[in-house]
């Protein structure tokens, strides 16, 4: 029911916009105001967030889970599965040591 309420004042809202649009197109004196209809427009938005706000506290409306909260809640494992070795700083193979002179 929430639901519905909320999309019908959303439509509303939208066809007060083409009204003033309307209304700054053709230019009669007659007619009510542009800023009349976007009043209009601006006053229902608001009743439309506080009207979703209100839902949401009092639990009419869920929310939908938050990708970002499922993947923090996931825990990794890591299991040692290589063995450790030695490793040394120096990369470089030990040059042999020659004489210059051979006996």
């Amino acid at each position: 029911m929430i639901k519905i309420i909320i999309v019908l004042l959303l439509l509303y809202i939208v066809f007060n916009l083409f009204r003033a649009l309307f209304v700054m197109m053709s230019a009669k004196e007659h007619s009510k105001p542009m800023s009349h209809y976007l009043g209009r427009r601006v006053l229902f938005s608001g009743v439309v967030l506080i009207i979703i706000i209100a839902a949401l506290k009092l639990g009419l409306i869920q929310t939908n889970p938050s990708p970002i909260h499922k993947a923090t809640a996931r825990t990794q494992i890591q299991i040692n599965t290589a063995t450790p070795h030695l490793q040394s700083a120096n990369t470089k193979q030990l040059l042999e040591r020659q004489s210059a002179y051979h006996s």
